[in-house]
């Protein structure tokens, strides 16, 4: 089937199989290995990606699904060679060990402060419910989450990189009004 995606800003016109996962067609058509394969059933968020600015498991996903739309992965999120406030919340806050969940807790966490600009220790936790790190005590993510929440704060580092109280209110769910 062809699919035309919008992938980190570059438009791709590809030929797939049909059943071809949306983590599979990132990592192995797009070479974004940023996005990695956890256990192939949704069920740890290392593969979490956003759809049209908002999360989804992509191993849970068929890359015809994602036809149409703006797909951005961990490597989309630095500009100017620049960290996004939420990668460099994660470095400085030590908000990770081996790695391999970083990329998924990061695309979460972005989605989440979308939608909750100054999250309590409860809202972090109960956001990144769905995204699951094997190292750590998931302290100095709540951290770094909280770190970014301040980093992207009104009036906080690049106008681009603000979070605004309409954007923060404002969450349209895929596929729909």
């Amino acid at each position: 089937m062809h699919i035309t995606v919008n992938v980190d800003g570059v438009r791709h016109a590809d030929e797939v199989e049909p059943r071809t996962l949306l983590v599979h067609y990132l990592r192995e058509r797009l070479g974004k290995t940023g996005t990695v394969v956890g256990c192939d059933t949704s069920n740890c968020g290392a593969c979490t990606v956003h759809l049209d600015g908002h999360s989804v498991k992509s191993c849970a996903m068929l890359a015809v699904q994602a036809n149409g739309h703006e797909i951005t992965t961990i490597e989309g999120l630095a500009r100017d060679g620049k960290l996004h406030p939420v990668q460099e919340a994660f470095h400085a806050n030590h908000a990770l060990q081996c790695g391999f969940c970083t990329p998924g807790m990061i695309m979460q966490a972005i989605d989440l402060l979308a939608d909750d600009p100054n999250p309590d220790d409860e809202s972090v936790r109960k956001g990144l419910e769905g995204n699951l790190c094997r190292c750590t005590g998931y302290q100095n993510i709540v951290r770094a989450v909280q770190d970014a929440a301040h980093r992207m704060r009104p009036g906080a580092g690049p106008e681009v990189e603000q979070v605004s109280e309409t954007t923060a209110q404002v969450h349209h769910p895929v596929g729909g009004e």
